[in-house]
């Protein structure tokens, strides 16, 4: 994130690996996250690509060595066909939505700027994103997807929990992570149990 100094430099959840917060099923949980990142199933390369790009103006990670995994995780739900078992009455299925939802960004792209969005310097990227994001599109596009609501109900609500589910993640917030089986026992407001993250460097 540009300009973000998490205030818990030193805090490491994965130091928890081996406690009472964590038992074998969490540890799987979490050892797939970290080292079975999926390979490309359902996305084109060009829309793996362009959600990479999107991706990277909606959670940016310029500093980390290792970026978090969004996309991989993405195609892994949209080849599984794993939905939220849900959908709003405008909105096709999750695997249609998303195909018209990138075809809709590549599409205003190139008829905005006359580049692919990857090619975009990032402040036009947000730019767009942005335009995107309030329904200000061309309908030839987008057919019968509401692009502010893929936008913001598909997108990025997808892109963040991807995002927040990484124990990189958990790091920078100070979340102590699942905690299962032990369980948090401190929720009092300022409260915290002697295992979770001491008090932030602000």
């Amino acid at each position: 994130m540009n300009g973000f100094k998490t205030p818990y430099p030193d805090y490491d959840v994965l130091e928890k690996w081996d406690t009472p917060s964590w038992n074998p099923q969490t540890r799987a949980v979490v050892r797939r996250r970290l080292d079975q990142v999926p390979e490309r199933r359902f996305l084109t390369e060009q829309e793996w690509q362009l959600l990479e790009a999107v991706a990277a103006r909606v959670m940016p990670q310029p500093d980390r060595a290792d970026p978090v995994p969004i996309v991989p995780w993405i195609d892994d739900t949209l080849a599984a066909n794993r939905g939220p078992g849900y959908r709003y009455a405008d909105m096709p299925p999750m695997r249609e939505a998303w195909r018209q939802g990138l075809a809709g960004i590549a599409g205003e792209a190139r008829e905005r700027h006359g580049r692919n969005f990857g090619e975009l310097p990032a402040e036009v990227q947000d730019a767009l994103l942005g335009a995107i994001q309030r329904g200000e599109t061309d309908g030839r596009h987008w057919g019968d997807l509401p692009a502010a609501r893929f936008f913001s109900e598909l997108l990025l609500k997808q892109i963040v929990a991807i995002y927040y589910a990484h124990p990189a993640a958990w790091n920078e917030i100070g979340f102590g992570g699942p905690a299962s089986p032990r369980g948090y026992v401190r929720l009092g407001f300022d409260e915290r149990d002697p295992w979770e993250a001491g008090v932030p460097d602000v």
